[in-house]
């Protein structure tokens, strides 16, 4: 295929979009095998799949175009994105998801190579994290990377605050959200049916706004 999109046809622009949701997926798979339960949700899997083709969707409609670039850059200014981050790691995935995809739309070798560096530098400090140093009782990481590795967790998201979860013995994380003036909690066990508990007592108050599951592999 050529580098200049903007020649493409329907069926080549399709293609692309295929390949470029491929590349963003074994990302993904990656860090699944690389046991990071984290990004084994249907929302990131999602993301994963579908980030990469409408960035490079977006760089191709405004390739070429200095008037829709600009309007582009002021669409975009609008939508405020609220979606916590949870760890660095995640944030540096979103960001190379964004180029991978503008990648594809100028030069779709660049892309596959990028994918191929990330997919190996993943496989290869989490493989030795895992199976070689946890075997010496050594980490070559702090905390932060195994979030969701060993731990089920539970993120609640409250119109007002939660005396109890507040006080509750295994919570691990709590701010408020200086925009929405949420309550946001985040509490880990390693049972699963504790879990569960919490989450069918939650579901009956009238203030939790959202809560998300993540049951540790």
């Amino acid at each position: 295929m050529s580098n200049l999109v903007a020649d493409y046809n329907y069926l080549e622009y399709l293609i692309l979009m295929l390949l470029t949701s491929i590349l963003g997926l074994s990302i993904r798979y990656t860090l699944g095998y690389s046991k990071q339960s984290w990004v084994m949700t249907a929302h990131h899997t999602l993301t994963y799949c579908l980030l990469p083709s409408i960035t490079m969707i977006i760089t191709a409609l405004i390739s070429g175009n200095l008037a829709l670039s600009l309007g582009m850059i002021g669409a975009l200014s609008i939508v405020r994105f609220r979606n916590p981050v949870k760890s660095p790691l995640e944030l540096v995935l979103f960001f190379a998801l964004i180029t991978i995809g503008i990648g594809c739309a100028v030069n779709f070798k660049l892309s596959i190579l990028l994918t191929l560096m990330i997919n190996i530098f993943i496989l290869i400090f989490f493989t030795i994290d895992n199976y070689y140093l946890k075997n010496k009782n050594k980490s070559i990481f702090t905390l932060s990377f195994e979030e969701g590795l060993n731990y089920n967790s539970i993120d609640i998201i409250s119109k007002e605050e939660l005396k109890e979860i507040g006080e509750h013995k295994k919570l691990r994380q709590f701010y408020i959200d200086n925009t929405s003036k949420n309550f946001n909690y985040k509490i880990e066990s390693k049972s699963r049916e504790e879990i569960d508990n919490l989450n069918e007592i939650l579901k009956k108050d009238p203030n939790i706004i959202n809560i998300n599951i993540y049951y540790a592999r």
